[in-house]
């Protein structure tokens, strides 16, 4: 089976591409600007059309030789007027399939009761579903409400507003009955629809076993990421408007997109009809356990540029995912040219603490283990297995190896107390003239505490890192020098 995926580059096609190949489908990925994809693990073992959903010609040309065709599109967020733009994006779609001999379209839309007043982003979901069956093409049109996993838009502003706000007001849409749905089992329906062989326009409801409120999915969220229960007191007096406006204050998702979806939250949005939806053999996730997947970012984001298995689980952060995406990760990278070997410095940096210490600035670090012993913590008094042999798992003081590639990168996870979690990282690369030595902290923070906690710490950030990174460098020269001599 061939199939195309329109909306490659984005949250849900992103995830679906890598599923289908595993299932041993063939995949056209049709997108505007296939440059997007190149940074893609799978980009080799698909077909690549540029093909723009506005121009019918075009896209009948890209859709040529498909089974089936995936539409995961929509221009939320990119302009005022959305949903003019997704109903001809969604006319020419279904025209160009029809001329292209397209077997049939599956469709991911929202939620909704078409009896009810829709608000405008979930009324032009329901209309892109009709628009893509008018040209007569079978159509498979799943419908679904927020949808758990890092990167979604929905679970990124519920993740967001429950970590930076212990108490809030909020407007009384938080009381709006919903039916979230883990992003893994969106896939396993979109994946099963390449079984499907019906005709004409079918609508499959889906949804995962539980049915809450927002304020019960926040007050989930925080159980999951260890955050005190919070405070949410609603009244009537914020519009969809104000609200959207508060978010884009206090999250990093940009207004035009929490908007439509704030407007959407005073339509119940749960699944009345899951007769057709058992066809598909899907065990739905409960909502406290795929939150608890989502929220599990701290692997994928403790070195951004290793996505060991993210193409197996959908929940985790993905290299296409926008950068509001996987949580908030605060950064404190430094670089240096050195007049040595990657070994050099790697032979160095891996010497770091018991009696070396933590180059530049000691006195802080001593400081900092002490604190962290009268906190509770293991402060400073484990030291280190050896003076310069390192392996993943040792501890080293109040830290932990998690990573070691000898004459490479030395990854350490902070073992401290603190309100979220840390890492440290130093990498080490040969160039032509000698080395580039990169060291890199991460911080992962708890709740409005942990980004206080980040915030008041900064001004002594700069100085004893970049003291940390020029020790390391200056030690790794001198040994060159002599090496040389």
């Amino acid at each position: 089976m061939r199939v195309a995926v329109t909306g490659a580059t984005g949250y849900v096609g992103g995830r679906l591409v890598p599923r289908l190949l595993s299932e041993g489908i063939e995949v056209v990925c049709i997108v505007r600007n296939p440059a997007k994809l190149d940074d893609r693990p799978w980009r080799e073992q698909v077909t690549v059309r540029q093909g723009d959903l506005l121009v019918s010609e075009d896209l009948a040309d890209s859709l040529e030789g498909c089974d089936l065709a995936y539409y995961l599109v929509h221009s939320m967020g990119s302009a005022d007027d959305f949903e003019t733009l997704d109903h001809e994006a969604a006319r020419r779609s279904a025209l160009a399939a029809e001329v292209a001999g397209v077997g049939r379209i599956v469709y991911l839309g929202g939620l909704g009761s078409d009896t009810e007043e829709l608000s405008s982003h979930l009324a032009s979901r329901h209309d892109v579903g009709e628009t893509l069956a008018s040209a007569g093409v079978p159509l498979t049109e799943f419908r679904a409400a927020v949808i758990i996993g890092s990167g979604s838009v929905s679970f990124e502003m519920l993740r967001h507003l429950t970590e930076v706000l212990p108490v809030m007001t909020t407007p009384k849409w938080v009381r709006t009955r919903c039916q979230p749905i883990a992003i893994r089992d969106v896939l396993a329906y979109l994946v099963g629809a390449c079984e499907e062989n019906t005709t004409g326009h079918g609508i499959v409801e889906i949804g995962g076993p539980d049915v809450l409120t927002y304020q019960e999915m926040m007050q989930t969220y925080a159980r999951a990421a260890g955050l005190p229960r919070r405070v949410i007191v609603p009244v009537p007096v914020l519009s969809p408007g104000l609200s959207s406006l508060w978010i884009g204050l206090v999250t990093p998702l940009p207004v035009g997109v929490a908007r439509p979806l704030v407007d959407s939250l005073r339509n119940e949005v749960v699944v009345r009809d899951d007769e057709v939806s058992r066809r598909f053999e899907v065990d739905p996730l409960p909502f406290a356990e795929a939150v608890g997947l989502a929220a599990e970012t701290a692997d994928g984001l403790r070195a951004p540029t290793r996505w060991t298995d993210a193409e197996n689980r959908p929940a985790r952060p993905m290299p296409q995912d926008p950068s509001w995406s996987g949580g908030t990760v605060f950064e404190d990278r430094q670089e240096r040219f050195a007049d040595a070997s990657a070994s050099d410095l790697f032979d160095v940096f891996s010497r770091v603490g018991g009696d070396t210490g933590y180059f530049g600035y000691r006195w802080a670090w001593r400081i900092r283990g002490i604190i962290d012993t009268l906190v509770g913590g293991v402060g400073l008094r484990r030291g280190r297995r050896h003076p310069t042999d390192l392996h993943e798992g040792d501890a080293v003081d109040f830290w932990r190896v998690t990573d070691v590639v000898p004459g490479e990168r030395l990854e350490l996870v902070a073992e401290m107390k603190l309100p979220g979690e840390a890492w440290l990282l130093w990498t080490a690369t040969d160039t032509p003239e000698g080395a580039m030595l990169t060291q890199t902290a991460f911080f992962l923070p708890r709740g409005l505490l942990g980004r206080m906690y980040w915030f008041a710490l900064l001004p002594f950030h700069g100085p004893i890192f970049r003291g940390m990174l020029s020790e390391i460098v200056d030690r790794a020269e001198s040994v060159s020098t002599r090496e040389v001599a």
